[in-house]
């Protein structure tokens, strides 16, 4: 049995495919069970997130291949495409890679923030559907420990940046100065909220939030000051809006082409700025053809947050000295449980050998034999079986010249 850590993110593939492979909310629960029941995984935890789709299982090789024709047979791909984009670690690289992750070291934007609760998300929707075991608690419990000792005491999190922070200075680039550019932000999640706290910072005042659940919007809005439309109205605001920007868990996309075509002659052709932060994408692929109309995604943002990478390069390493310590101690705690598993083998096996011969004795006794003879015998015996194999072992040990098998030997000599 094996740790692994089997996924696909910016790096590895475009977000044209990354969508196909992304979990909506509403899925994790249901997938969890299903790959349980079809690859006989003992663990398994489901993390998806606009640049990456990872999942992390206990099980065997033959099982990580399994898990791999799962996933493309979920999300109805082809097995050989997909596995071209795909990364498979395990045991020591995959503990690694969960604390990278979850530190902020391997996102699209350095050290940035909210990645750390979607990972705690994912672990709590693997414990509700019940794919959690100890093994897993006690992983994910150090990579949560290891995450905040990064951030605590290195300077990863400094003049913190995310790819909202990043939508917002391409804004800001464009426009200059927000105070009067109207943006319409479509869902209401953390992304958003984080969109609009940094355009707050940079002066925009004039927001609209859009989002399925009317409730959750008003919540944003209040703090932001901002009004509050349905999806469905989004069509009739859309006209109003100079910055578009998007993120939600939709399957499908919520601005067509066609919707943004009329938009921009209503606008007289003055131009729109749109930003994709979600995966799947909320906006057709198919505005970004339209003259004044500004398309960007998710991977159309690299350029302006590998700016934030070298200033942040001597911080991550001294993150992935608490990382690699980090999976030391991880990796140390799971080989002492197989030391105890094997500790109390070895015991269940000697009460065994112990409950046959005392059973033997306690018949000869009640048959007649001599008492002396029997204890003897059962000493004798009982002796003989249980030195038999560290004997045995003692012996190929004294051939071996380092010093560590003598220190065993004299330890187990010390009775």
């Amino acid at each position: 049995m094996a740790i692994f850590a089997l996924g696909i993110n910016h790096k590895t593939a475009p977000v044209s495919l990354r969508e196909k492979v992304a979990f909506a909310p509403e899925q994790v629960h249901e997938a969890l069970r299903e790959l349980a029941t079809v690859t006989a995984v003992t663990d398994a935890v489901i993390l998806s997130t606009c640049n990456r789709t990872e999942l992390y299982f206990n099980g065997t090789n033959h099982q990580a291949e399994q898990v791999i024709g799962w996933l493309a047979q979920f999300h109805q791909l082809d097995v050989t495409e997909l596995q071209s984009h795909l990364y498979l670690h395990h045991d020591r690289q995959a503990a690694e890679h969960l604390m990278r992750v979850a530190a902020g070291l391997d996102s699209l934007v350095l050290g940035e923030p909210q990645i750390l609760g979607q990972v705690k998300q994912a672990y709590n929707q693997s414990r509700q559907a019940g794919t959690i075991n100890p093994q897993f608690e006690r992983l994910f419990q150090k990579t949560f420990a290891v995450a905040k000792d990064v951030r605590t005491n290195t300077d990863i999190g400094a003049n913190a940046v995310s790819v909202a922070f990043a939508a917002v200075s391409l804004a800001r680039q464009i426009f200059g100065r927000l105070e009067k550019v109207q943006v319409l932000l479509i869902g209401a999640g953390e992304t958003i909220e984080l969109v609009a706290r940094h355009l707050a910072e940079q002066g925009a005042r004039e927001l609209t939030v859009a989002n399925r659940t009317y409730e959750r919007a008003v919540q944003l809005a209040e703090q932001f000051n901002a009004k509050v439309i349905t999806l469905s109205q989004v069509p009739a605001q859309l006209p109003q809006a100079d910055i578009v920007i998007s993120s939600t868990a939709s399957t499908l996309p919520i601005v067509g082409k066609g919707m943004v075509e009329q938009a921009l002659k209503k606008r007289r052709h003055k131009p729109m700025f749109l930003v994709d932060l979600a995966v799947p994408r909320d906006i057709e692929q198919q505005v970004g053809e339209l003259e004044d109309a500004y398309l960007y995604t998710v991977d159309d943002l690299q350029s302006i947050v590998a700016k934030n990478v070298s200033s942040r390069q001597q911080a991550a390493e001294q993150a992935g000295d608490i990382i690699r310590l980090g999976a030391e101690d991880f990796l140390q705690w799971l080989q002492l449980q197989g030391s105890v598993d094997w500790v109390r083998d070895y015991r269940q096996r000697c009460e065994q050998i112990k409950t046959d011969l005392l059973g033997r004795a306690l018949n000869q006794l009640a048959a007649g034999q001599d008492a002396e003879k029997v204890l003897a015998e059962l000493a004798n015996k009982l002796s003989n079986r249980l030195m038999h194999s560290p004997t045995k072992t003692i012996r190929q040990l004294l051939q071996q010249e380092a010093s560590e098998p003598q220190t065993l030997i004299n330890t187990l000599l010390d009775i």
